[in-house]
């Protein structure tokens, strides 16, 4: 039995989950958003400041992000990853503690959140799928569907361009793939874009990179563990064996660093299970009370943003609140941006971004939709909400 059906059976009048219960992200002294900023800050680039206090400055410093690879879960499987379960206590500037990637805990917001060294309400990437003021449609912010002009919806320069400004040799290396995508335009541009299949190549190519500079800020990447983990779970043989290919190309570049750099392994998420029946996945397509008032269904899972019909924002949140109140913390816009959710600035281009109603799910729970969404509804793993699997990553250091 469920958490929330265990306290539907002994309260028949159950309260709904609090918003100011909800373990909001660590803006402005351990999330994503503060990273590179403090790396850059160490290297003497004009307008940053070192927010994460407990990191020390490097001349040369690498990010490898693991799409996926959430605290708990890599703290789960030492067998798999010895080499980064080693590294653990180094977390955090040695504090041994994890970061949090903001909310929501999905990839389109923590790498621009990454990238710009700004919280979602402020670069405007706040969810999977968010509605576009201007035109009223869902707009996916990670496919960039339907086309918006990149830097209309996300102005802000990257960290990267600002350090390349700066004199800093900046270099981004992951797939070819991302080369050109809109979402890396306005998330990972600025100084040289390095494309290489192999996650191997990529590698050796962050380590040469590193060494071309006297200053350098280098940026690599690994996407299959989060695809293995959403095709098959967290608990998979398929997942492990992800980890286990991951945990050698951390080790591969952690032993090729020049002298005078700090390597940072970290994640854009974490990762939870979700079982296939009616108890852990409510349809929305299917459920006629979730339905009422609703014009659009944005976000995903874990962490939707619901757009109300003119003039039913409230009874819209107060069905959702009823129906799901025990599982997910339910907020309207007003009390999500005053609770921090997404971050202390919400510019004004963002606020409507932003749904009517907010919902991010505490249990092991997901609001699909099989119809509008048949592939996301039919995931075993899921992220985006505030629960410490999904929100909590590391940031392992190596430094040479």
């Amino acid at each position: 039995m469920s958490q929330s059906a265990q306290s539907t059976a002994w309260d028949p009048h159950p309260e709904p989950l609090a918003v100011t219960s909800a373990p909001s992200p660590e803006y402005g002294s351990g999330s994503l958003a503060d990273l590179l900023p403090t790396l850059a800050a160490g290297m003497a680039v004009p307008g940053m400041t070192a927010t994460i206090g407990e990191l020390t400055p490097a001349d040369r410093n690498c990010v490898f992000l693991i799409d996926g690879l959430g605290w708990e879960q890599l703290k789960a499987h030492p067998e798999e990853a010895p080499f980064m379960s080693a590294l653990l206590g180094s977390s955090r500037g040695g504090t041994g503690r994890p970061i949090t990637t903001g909310y929501p805990a999905t990839t389109a917001t923590s790498l621009a959140s990454v990238g710009t060294g700004l919280p979602p309400g402020a670069h405007g990437l706040p969810g999977y799928t968010v509605r576009n003021p201007d035109t009223g449609e869902l707009m996916n912010q990670l496919r960039w569907n339907p086309w918006t002009a990149p830097h209309v919806w996300q102005p802000y320069p990257t960290v990267f361009e600002l350090a390349h400004r700066a004199g800093v040799h900046a270099a981004q290396v992951s797939s070819p793939t991302f080369q050109n995508t809109p979402l890396t335009k306005v998330a990972l541009s600025g100084g040289t874009f390095l494309g290489r299949l192999t996650g191997e190549e990529r590698m050796d190519l962050a380590a040469e990179q590193l060494a071309a500079g006297d200053r350098s800020l280098v940026y690599t990447y690994y996407a299959e563990l989060d695809g293995a983990g959403h095709r098959y779970g967290v608990d998979s043989d398929t997942w492990r064996g992800q980890l286990m290919h991951v945990d050698r190309l951390v080790q591969r570049l952690a032993e090729q660093l020049p002298a005078r750099t700090a390597l940072y392994v970290t994640a854009d998420h974490g990762m939870i299970d979700v079982p296939f029946d009616e108890e852990h996945r409510i349809d929305f397509d299917e459920d006629w009370e979730l339905r009422a008032g609703v014009a659009l269904l944005g976000g995903e899972g874990r962490a939707r943003h619901v757009y109300a019909v003119p003039g039913a924002s409230n009874d819209v949140l107060t069905c959702w609140r009823e129906v799901l109140g025990e599982q997910f913390w339910v907020a309207s816009r007003d009390e999500a941006i005053e609770a921090g959710w997404f971050g202390p600035q919400i510019d004004e281009r963002v606020h409507d971004r932003i749904g009517d109603v907010i919902a991010a799910a505490r249990d092991d729970v997901l609001i699909i939709a099989s119809e509008r969404e048949p592939k996301e509804s039919a995931m075993v793993g899921n992220h985006g909400s505030m629960t410490p699997a999904e929100q909590l990553v590391p940031l392992l250091e190596v430094r040479s």
